[in-house]
């Protein structure tokens, strides 16, 4: 039980690396809020976690609205009365060559991976700094680590996410609250079958092509270092990068 009586928020909870992660939360004893712009998946992963013996709640949540975030914060404290953990994991991908990318895909996909994590950082690390303990984990890329052809846009944002959550670690160090990202490659997702149908490589081939451990990640992979920065065992670590990319980097 690595996470015993402790709260957490999943944005994009109701799929994908969210909704793993947040089975895996409950089963390691923590009380989950799943926010969701899918009030559909959202409401099956809640019911997944009860269906497990575990706590939840979900929230309809567009990360890019302001007031949808503070609807959230006040739900959680309303219900559970306190925050550990925001997992910032809600993201949209697309690879697009840099001249044909329109200011509209541009805007939306900033809005949600980058206006996102800070409205999410905004809301929450204050809630964080009351109890003088709190842990937060972005989702960011390989994408933000390396530059790749088609990737101006989705780098961009990861990238942001990347430097905000160092600076982020060092505005709240001293409030004891942490923020660290995280920095998968492909990951067996939608993201990955979009990735596939785009380049016209199986994911089979993304995997062979791109990294060096001759695969692509799985959700479970991804959900259980996020579990080790949510809970205590990763107290010494802030404004740090953890990558997740079967070796790809190191390349």
């Amino acid at each position: 039980m690595r996470l015993e009586n402790k709260v957490a928020i999943i944005t994009g909870g109701g799929t994908g690396i969210g909704k793993e992660t947040a089975l895996l939360f409950a089963k390691e004893g923590a009380k989950v809020v799943i926010a969701d712009i899918n009030e559909q998946s959202g409401s099956a992963a809640v019911k997944d976690i009860q269906a497990i013996g575990g706590e939840a709640l979900f929230v309809r949540h567009d990360v890019s609205n302001e007031d949808d975030w503070k609807k959230v914060a006040d739900e959680t404290i309303n219900i559970f009365g306190k925050v550990d953990v925001l997992f910032n994991n809600a993201g949209i991908y697309i690879i697009k060559p840099l001249a044909e990318i329109e200011l509209a895909e541009w805007n939306r996909l900033m809005s949600i991976n980058v206006t996102g994590v800070f409205l999410g950082m905004k809301h929450i690390m204050p809630l964080m700094t009351k109890q003088n303990k709190g842990s937060v984990i972005n989702a960011s890329s390989i994408a933000g680590l390396t530059g790749a052809a088609g990737h101006v846009l989705y780098g961009a944002s990861k990238g942001a996410v990347r430097i905000m959550t160092k600076d982020a670690a060092m505005e709240y160090a001293s409030a004891g609250v942490r923020v660290n990202s995280i920095h998968p490659g492909y990951i067996d997702t939608g993201m990955a079958d979009y990735a596939s149908e785009i380049t016209g490589n199986s994911k089979e081939q993304l995997g062979k092509n791109l990294f060096p451990l001759g695969r692509l990640g799985s959700v479970n992979e991804v959900a259980k270092m996020v579990l080790f920065l949510a809970s205590d065992e990763s107290s010494f670590s802030t404004g740090a990068e953890f990558v997740i990319d079967g070796g790809a980097t190191a390349k």
